[in-house]
């Protein structure tokens, strides 16, 4: 069963790596998320939000429901991890 494992592994790991090869470098000017997108928040963020922080404007404006997801999970795993670790009282 384990070479089973690793060919699946091997698999799995070369189809990941193929699928990078076509993403721009890291940090290249020319990306589509650095010709497009970054500019448009950049310029619209203050007009749109009122928010001189471009960071706090995309987290809390653009972004809002996306970050309210996070928060709600990771609020939940902190209270199933009270709820699963703390101490009960006897009697």
């Amino acid at each position: 069963m384990k070479p089973l494992y690793l060919i699946t592994t091997v698999i799995v790991g070369a189809l990941l790596i193929y699928g990078t090869l076509d993403m721009p470098r890291w940090g290249d000017p020319h990306s589509p998320a650095s010709t497009h997108v970054s500019p448009y928040y950049l310029q619209h963020s203050l007009v749109h939000t009122a928010t001189p922080n471009v960071v706090t404007a995309v987290l809390a404006d653009y972004r809002g429901f996306d970050t309210l997801g996070e928060t709600t999970v990771i609020f939940t795993a902190g209270m199933a991890c009270i709820l699963l670790l703390r101490r009960r009282r006897k009697g």
